[in-house]
């Protein structure tokens, strides 16, 4: 029992290091931090770019190989994030979590399971919407382009969610042309032009429709607000708290506050 109790106190303060260096790694901004947080967006990259590539590759007896070492990937990534979440329920409240379960089980099984490794880019997703991408623009000088770059992002990464799931539920395998058909048909309904010569069939297919046609017309819609409008800088006003203003902007417009918001020169 004494044994085992000394084993647990020298196993403690090692998880307690291990927890601490994956945060550093995962939150930090650090050089090494971001090179880290870098090589997991090339790695999503990869794996994406395998998606793609999977009905080329399935003749191949590397397939399965490759299968498996993405796999092995996501879960240890799976495992990290564990380990720096704050709590088991913090860990699997994350919608993130129980993607990257999803995308496990179509990997464990790719012969019984559409593949939806595509599912990855909301990786790239969160990235933009993250205070470590904020920082990244302020430092190249297009802070004041922040709202239109993340529109950008976030139409295109739609885009492409709804373009695998259209190809790995409709076109995956079929011929060459499956993803440029998917993408052909996302563009089409998203822009609500319909040209109607690639149609999905079946309730399923119908519904996939209406959910792109909804969602994308607001992406675009908001894309084309973010390009038409003046860029915004972020600067809290010091009475109310608003913390996006024209650049130009003297007074503050909810409050009217007289604001003193200094230029990219300052």
């Amino acid at each position: 029992m004494a044994e085992r109790r000394n084993i647990d106190q020298t196993a403690a303060p090692v998880m307690a290091a291990i927890r601490h260096r994956l945060r550093s790694l995962y939150y930090g901004s650090h050089p090494r931090a971001l090179a880290f947080q870098f090589s997991l967006m090339m790695v999503d990259l990869a794996i994406i770019v395998f998606f793609l590539m999977g009905p080329y590759l399935r003749a191949g007896n590397a397939y399965l190989l490759v299968d498996y070492v993405v796999t092995v990937i996501i879960a240890l990534e799976l495992v990290a994030r564990m380990l720096v979440a704050p709590s088991l329920r913090y860990w699997l409240g994350r919608p993130m979590t129980w993607v990257d379960l999803f995308i496990l089980a179509t990997l464990l099984f790719p012969n019984q399971l559409a593949n939806f490794a595509f599912l990855r880019a909301l990786r790239i997703w969160a990235i933009s919407q993250s205070r470590l991408f904020s920082l990244m623009l302020k430092r190249r000088g297009y802070s004041e382009y922040e709202d239109t770059i993340q529109a950008c992002v976030n139409f295109l990464i739609f885009l492409f969610i709804v373009t695998g799931f259209v190809y790995s539920t409709f076109f995956y395998g079929e011929h060459v042309g499956g993803f440029i058909d998917a993408m052909y048909f996302t563009v089409a309904t998203v822009t609500t032009t319909g040209f109607g010569d690639i149609t999905l069939p079946g309730p399923l297919g119908k519904l996939t429709s209406i959910v792109t046609m909804i969602i994308g017309i607001s992406l675009f819609v908001r894309l084309a607000q973010t390009i038409v409008r003046p860029p915004k800088v972020t600067f809290p006003c010091p009475q109310c708290g608003l913390r996006r203003h024209d650049a130009d902007a003297v007074h503050c417009k909810a409050c009217g506050y007289l604001l003193n918001i200094p230029d990219e020169g300052s």
